[in-house]
């Protein structure tokens, strides 16, 4: 698969959420943890949701890799992420990013938008993939870069 609509993410319900349907949507891929010192990037990322739902979709990946800081079942998940943050944009079943297991999707996004020194693994929580509204690959943001940093960016021309 060479492309961003190629792929489908099974969400933590089970439901399959096809990318090809968000032709014409920027979409924002981000690995999540809940116990992870980046949590607090909830908040940023649902406001963003908000803000530019016709333009924008963000979807969290939850991951156990990165110092085991997304213990949680797909239920408490969703019900940490809602209760504490309001979450209501759409949130994967828990994956792996890195590795032999890495979802076919991080594959892919990591490659698309390799990191420093072209390295195509994740380093922690909270890294983030920017894709245009043709699904083209834009940019990879750091778990540092918050989502104002994300915002500030689609408030310029992105082509």
């Amino acid at each position: 698969m060479s492309h961003l609509y190629d792929f489908d993410v099974t969400l933590n319900n089970g439901e399959t959420l096809k990318l090809a349907d968000l032709k014409g949507r920027k979409v924002l891929l981000v690995n999540t943890a809940s116990q992870c010192g980046f949590t607090s990037q909830y908040a940023g990322l649902q406001e963003l949701f908000d803000d530019e739902a016709h333009d924008l979709m963000v979807i969290g990946f939850p991951c156990n890799q990165f110092g085991e800081q997304e213990p949680g079942s797909a239920e408490e998940i969703e019900s940490f992420c809602q209760l504490n943050f309001g979450v209501n944009f759409p949130l994967s079943q828990k994956i792996d990013v890195n590795g032999d297991e890495a979802d076919p999707l991080f594959r892919f996004a990591t490659s698309a938008l390799p990191g420093l020194l072209g390295s195509t693994r994740i380093k922690w929580n909270f890294t983030k993939f920017l894709f245009d509204e043709d699904g083209e690959p834009v940019k990879r943001f750091a778990p540092k870069d918050t989502p104002e940093t994300i915002r500030k960016f689609l408030s310029r021309d992105m082509r």
